[in-house]
Protein backbone atom coordinates (compact mmCIF):
# COMPACT_ATOMS: atom_id res chain seq x y z
CA UNK A 1 0.00 0.00 0.00
CA UNK A 2 1.18 3.27 -0.67
CA UNK A 3 1.29 5.98 2.07
CA UNK A 4 -2.34 8.22 2.36
CA UNK A 5 -2.39 11.66 3.42
CA UNK A 6 -6.35 11.69 5.98
CA UNK A 7 -6.47 15.16 4.82
CA UNK A 8 -7.06 13.82 1.64
CA UNK A 9 -10.08 12.31 2.70
CA UNK A 10 -11.99 15.33 3.36
CA UNK A 11 -11.00 16.49 -0.30
CA UNK A 12 -12.73 13.92 -1.74
CA UNK A 13 -16.28 15.32 -3.95
CA UNK A 14 -16.77 11.98 -6.02
CA UNK A 15 -16.56 8.05 -5.58
CA UNK A 16 -16.27 5.82 -7.95
CA UNK A 17 -16.38 2.39 -7.79
CA UNK A 18 -16.36 -0.75 -10.08
CA UNK A 19 -19.04 -3.22 -9.87
CA UNK A 20 -17.80 -6.88 -9.64
CA UNK A 21 -15.86 -7.86 -6.72
CA UNK A 22 -16.14 -4.11 -4.97
CA UNK A 23 -20.01 -3.80 -5.27
CA UNK A 24 -20.48 -7.32 -5.28
CA UNK A 25 -18.97 -10.38 -4.32
CA UNK A 26 -17.61 -10.87 -8.17
CA UNK A 27 -19.75 -13.73 -8.73
CA UNK A 28 -21.97 -13.67 -12.14
CA UNK A 29 -25.14 -15.65 -12.27
CA UNK A 30 -27.84 -16.07 -14.99
CA UNK A 31 -31.20 -16.97 -13.96
CA UNK A 32 -33.13 -19.38 -16.24
CA UNK A 33 -33.81 -17.17 -18.99
CA UNK A 34 -30.19 -16.04 -19.43
CA UNK A 35 -30.65 -12.56 -17.80
CA UNK A 36 -27.56 -11.63 -15.45
CA UNK A 37 -28.18 -11.90 -11.97
CA UNK A 38 -26.33 -9.53 -8.91
CA UNK A 39 -26.55 -9.48 -5.66
CA UNK A 40 -25.86 -5.95 -3.73
CA UNK A 41 -25.25 -5.31 -0.01
CA UNK A 42 -28.21 -3.20 1.20
CA UNK A 43 -25.62 -1.42 3.40
CA UNK A 44 -23.34 -0.47 0.06
CA UNK A 45 -26.83 1.01 -1.09
CA UNK A 46 -26.95 3.11 2.49
CA UNK A 47 -23.95 4.57 2.28
CA UNK A 48 -24.10 5.69 -1.07
CA UNK A 49 -27.34 7.13 -0.04
CA UNK A 50 -25.81 8.77 2.90
CA UNK A 51 -23.02 10.19 0.49
CA UNK A 52 -25.33 11.77 -1.74
CA UNK A 53 -27.13 13.33 1.23
CA UNK A 54 -23.88 14.73 2.05
CA UNK A 55 -23.67 16.27 -1.33
CA UNK A 56 -21.25 13.64 -2.72
CA UNK A 57 -20.87 12.61 -6.42
CA UNK A 58 -21.29 9.05 -6.85
CA UNK A 59 -20.21 6.73 -10.67
CA UNK A 60 -20.19 3.36 -11.10
CA UNK A 61 -17.66 2.25 -14.05
CA UNK A 62 -17.59 -1.55 -14.97
CA UNK A 63 -15.91 -3.59 -18.06
CA UNK A 64 -19.17 -5.68 -18.38
CA UNK A 65 -22.69 -4.32 -19.17
CA UNK A 66 -25.81 -5.47 -17.18
CA UNK A 67 -28.70 -4.06 -17.31
CA UNK A 68 -29.45 -5.22 -13.53
CA UNK A 69 -26.12 -2.59 -12.28
CA UNK A 70 -27.84 0.22 -15.45
CA UNK A 71 -31.32 -0.52 -12.86
CA UNK A 72 -29.27 -0.46 -9.59
CA UNK A 73 -27.52 2.87 -10.45
CA UNK A 74 -30.53 4.50 -11.64
CA UNK A 75 -32.48 3.13 -8.57
CA UNK A 76 -29.79 4.74 -6.51
CA UNK A 77 -29.02 7.88 -7.90
CA UNK A 78 -25.95 7.41 -9.09
CA UNK A 79 -24.29 10.60 -11.27
CA UNK A 80 -22.09 8.86 -13.88
CA UNK A 81 -22.58 5.08 -14.96
CA UNK A 82 -19.90 3.64 -17.67
CA UNK A 83 -20.64 -0.22 -18.43
CA UNK A 84 -18.69 -1.99 -20.61
CA UNK A 85 -15.40 -0.32 -21.23
CA UNK A 86 -11.99 -2.84 -20.29
CA UNK A 87 -10.04 0.45 -21.14
CA UNK A 88 -11.48 2.35 -17.99
CA UNK A 89 -8.85 5.09 -17.49
CA UNK A 90 -10.10 6.87 -20.45
CA UNK A 91 -13.72 6.75 -19.24
CA UNK A 92 -12.71 7.42 -15.52
CA UNK A 93 -11.44 10.70 -17.16
CA UNK A 94 -14.37 11.70 -19.53
CA UNK A 95 -16.93 11.18 -15.62
CA UNK A 96 -14.74 13.41 -14.21
CA UNK A 97 -15.22 16.43 -16.82
CA UNK A 98 -18.74 15.54 -17.34
CA UNK A 99 -19.18 16.41 -13.46
CA UNK A 100 -15.99 19.14 -12.91
CA UNK A 101 -13.99 17.34 -10.54
CA UNK A 102 -10.33 16.52 -10.52
CA UNK A 103 -8.81 13.53 -9.79
CA UNK A 104 -7.52 14.40 -6.61
CA UNK A 105 -10.98 14.99 -5.43
CA UNK A 106 -12.17 11.32 -6.13
CA UNK A 107 -11.54 8.21 -4.22
CA UNK A 108 -11.86 5.15 -6.34
CA UNK A 109 -12.66 1.46 -5.47
CA UNK A 110 -11.71 -1.43 -7.78
CA UNK A 111 -9.94 -5.17 -7.29
CA UNK A 112 -8.59 -5.97 -10.24
CA UNK A 113 -6.06 -5.77 -12.52
CA UNK A 114 -8.46 -3.66 -15.17
CA UNK A 115 -9.26 -0.97 -12.33
CA UNK A 116 -5.20 -0.37 -11.87
CA UNK A 117 -4.55 2.72 -14.31
CA UNK A 118 -7.83 4.39 -12.48
CA UNK A 119 -7.17 3.29 -9.15
CA UNK A 120 -3.27 5.37 -9.85
CA UNK A 121 -4.90 8.46 -11.25
CA UNK A 122 -7.45 8.92 -8.23
CA UNK A 123 -6.29 11.03 -5.27
CA UNK A 124 -8.04 8.48 -3.09
CA UNK A 125 -7.43 4.83 -4.29
CA UNK A 126 -9.18 1.77 -2.29
CA UNK A 127 -9.44 -1.70 -2.40
CA UNK A 128 -11.48 -4.48 -0.57
CA UNK A 129 -10.13 -7.22 1.30
CA UNK A 130 -10.81 -9.57 -0.88
CA UNK A 131 -9.23 -8.09 -3.94
CA UNK A 132 -6.42 -9.36 -6.03
CA UNK A 133 -2.88 -8.74 -4.61
CA UNK A 134 -1.16 -6.86 -7.32
CA UNK A 135 -4.15 -4.31 -6.35
CA UNK A 136 -3.99 -4.17 -2.52
CA UNK A 137 -0.49 -3.74 -2.75
CA UNK A 138 -0.89 -0.26 -5.02
CA UNK A 139 -3.56 1.70 -3.43
CA UNK A 140 -3.84 3.87 -0.38
CA UNK A 141 -6.30 1.57 1.70
CA UNK A 142 -7.49 -1.55 2.04
CA UNK A 143 -11.11 -2.16 3.82
CA UNK A 144 -11.54 -4.76 5.90
CA UNK A 145 -15.09 -5.91 4.34
CA UNK A 146 -14.74 -7.67 1.09
CA UNK A 147 -16.32 -6.74 -2.10
CA UNK A 148 -20.26 -7.10 -2.43
CA UNK A 149 -19.78 -7.37 1.19
CA UNK A 150 -19.96 -3.43 2.83
CA UNK A 151 -16.71 -2.75 1.33
CA UNK A 152 -18.29 0.42 -0.51
CA UNK A 153 -20.06 1.62 2.88
CA UNK A 154 -17.08 1.33 4.97
CA UNK A 155 -15.66 4.06 2.53
CA UNK A 156 -17.86 5.90 2.73
CA UNK A 157 -18.20 6.05 6.48
CA UNK A 158 -14.95 6.89 6.35
CA UNK A 159 -14.80 9.57 3.91
CA UNK A 160 -17.83 11.31 6.16
CA UNK A 161 -16.03 10.66 9.33
CA UNK A 162 -13.55 13.03 7.70
CA UNK A 163 -15.81 15.49 6.40
CA UNK A 164 -17.58 15.72 10.07
CA UNK A 165 -20.49 14.53 8.75
CA UNK A 166 -20.97 11.07 9.55
CA UNK A 167 -22.57 12.36 13.45
CA UNK A 168 -25.17 14.11 11.93
CA UNK A 169 -26.04 11.23 9.86
CA UNK A 170 -26.12 8.62 12.93
CA UNK A 171 -28.35 11.18 14.60
CA UNK A 172 -30.71 11.47 12.43
CA UNK A 173 -30.76 7.86 12.44
CA UNK A 174 -29.61 7.87 8.67
CA UNK A 175 -33.25 9.55 7.61
CA UNK A 176 -32.85 12.54 5.49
Amino acid sequence: MTPLDPARLRDVRMLITDVDGVLTDGRIQFDHSGNEVKSFHVHDAAGIVYWHRAGGLTGFLSGRRARVVADRAAELGVHEVRLGHLDKLPVFEEMLHSQGVEAEEVACIGDDLLDLPMLARAGVSIAPANARPEVRERVHLVTQCRGGEGAVREVVELLLRARGAWDRIVARGGRP
